[in-house]
């Protein structure tokens, strides 16, 4: 189809570095909110003499409203458009932020916890399978990768915040929910400059609106290099469109899920559902529970966040790494090395016995852990058709919140048993499980339209740029 032809040569350009930002900033204020919890549940656990199990209930309290709140985005998304999914999640979140920050018990913060987490997971569930779908094949992986590095960004602004905020004030953990609502102000911008995704109106047959959205993208990139763009690739325009399991008027829940669990997608979504779980499980428990942990273990509370900004800085080698090897490799393999240095930190971290060997152990888990974290970012999207994109992811990240819910109870109730070493083994064996996920799982995306992809047919376009 010629509109899709279009969108494959365009180059690489500050207008795709601007679609990136847009969607970047929603995924960094997401993650410092994330993050956020981890240096506030040990200050609220002393101030409301909480028990470790209750500590961990509230610790999931974000990821069961995020479950949720995916689930919903995915499906909204591709039937009301991937734009208005954004605005409207990112304003749940943030208003929920400011209401939890006037808490009078904890029963009260985890309601809007969890109000809070279903404005969370919807925008993150939108935002990758919307940036996927402006990029061409030959940078889409960089990229994705680069997205993901706004995760890093969130935790490490969140880590900063909480070292110097939390232990400041009697109310430092109230004062850091009110800065966590600070990304209303990105509703302004994104009011004016988000364009919807060109694929989602073409596969829901809005073909002018289509029209104008690319020969929008097309003038701001002459405009943005000074120069003329390539001519289309006659083979990229071969790319034929949605494939049979997202035809463009499926529309009923029903529907969907005949689409994702039929017999092309089956088995794409279930081991999809298993690595999302397994990673989730994994990345959220230990960014979480990281400093509690470290403080039980004897550490001071100011020295248990210096610890935790170490961790989250740790993940930028991860996303950056990843980044780059994400157009060379195929996304499988990737996530084989990945996952096999997250097994080894894990591995390490149950093992560690003085406190820089924590350190170095932990920041080495932390590394591997972003880089997976951000594949599945960038592979989920590509394997669904466009018709299905954000269902698929939505349901995949959904599915995935029952590792985030079950990670701080498990760990929350079993550290009394486990110890500190015995958490960290289980983490590595969860971390196995996804490993062998990814062996069976069969798609190669690297380099492919995501047309192609989705139909199963062999790859049309030319790998020409970097």
């Amino acid at each position: 189809m010629e509109l899709l032809a279009r969108l494959e040569r365009l180059p690489r350009s500050a207008v795709q570095r601007k679609i990136l930002t847009q969607g970047g900033l929603g995924y960094m204020f997401d993650s410092m909110d994330s993050g956020m919890v981890a240096f506030v549940l040990p200050v609220i656990t002393a101030t409301w003499a909480l028990s470790s199990g209750q500590t961990g209930v509230l610790g999931s309290a974000l990821y069961i409203g995020y479950m949720f709140g995916a689930l919903c985005a995915g499906l909204l998304g591709d039937r009301f458009g991937r734009r208005r999914v954004m605005m409207y999640a990112l304003g749940i979140y943030t208003l929920s932020s400011l209401v939890a920050a006037c808490a009078p018990t904890w029963e009260f913060m985890f309601a809007f916890r969890v109000i809070g987490g279903f404005g969370t997971g919807a925008e993150s569930a939108i935002i990758a399978p919307y940036v996927a779908e402006f990029f061409a094949a030959r940078y889409r992986g960089r990229y994705l990768g680069l997205l993901s590095a706004f995760f890093a960004y969130g935790f490490i602004l969140a880590s900063v915040i909480g070292y110097l905020v939390v232990p400041a004030f009697d109310a430092g953990w109230r004062v850091v929910q009110v800065v966590t609502a600070v990304p209303i102000v990105l509703l302004l911008w994104w009011r004016r400059g988000l364009r919807e995704s060109p694929r989602f109106l073409i596969a829901r047959g809005r073909f002018d609106e289509a029209e104008r959205v690319v020969a929008g993208l097309e003038a701001d990139v002459r405009a943005a290099t000074g120069r003329e763009l390539p001519p289309v690739d006659p083979l990229a325009g071969q790319v034929r469109g949605p494939g049979p399991a997202g035809a463009s008027d499926r529309k009923s829940i029903m529907q969907t899920a005949r689409a994702l669990w039929g017999p092309k997608m089956a088995r794409t979504t279930a081991l999809s559902w298993v690595v999302w779980i397994t990673t989730n499980y994994c990345y959220y428990g230990f960014l979480t529970f990281i400093p509690t942990l470290l403080v039980n273990e004897g550490f001071s509370l100011t020295r248990s966040f210096g610890y935790s900004i170490f961790v989250y800085v740790m993940q930028l080698p991860g996303v950056f790494g990843l980044s780059y090897l994400a157009d060379r490799m195929e996304r499988k393999t990737a996530l084989l090395i990945f996952g096999a240095g997250a097994i080894l930190g894990a591995g390490w971290l149950a093992l560690a016995g003085g406190p820089v060997s924590i350190l170095v152990a932990s920041g080495v888990l932390s590394m591997f852990m972003k880089g997976v974290f951000a594949l599945l970012y960038i592979y989920t999207p590509e394997v669904y058709p466009s018709a299905i994109r954000a269902s698929g992811m939505g349901a995949a990240s959904a599915v995935g919140r029952v590792g985030s819910i079950a990670a701080p109870l498990v760990i929350g109730f079993s550290y009394p048993h486990l110890g500190f070493a015995g958490v960290f083994a289980v983490t590595a064996g969860v971390l196995l499980l996804g490993v062998l996920a990814v062996v069976a799982q069969g798609r190669s995306t690297t380099g492919r339209a995501l047309e192609e992809i989705s139909e199963g047919a062999p790859p049309l376009t030319r790998r020409s740029e970097r």
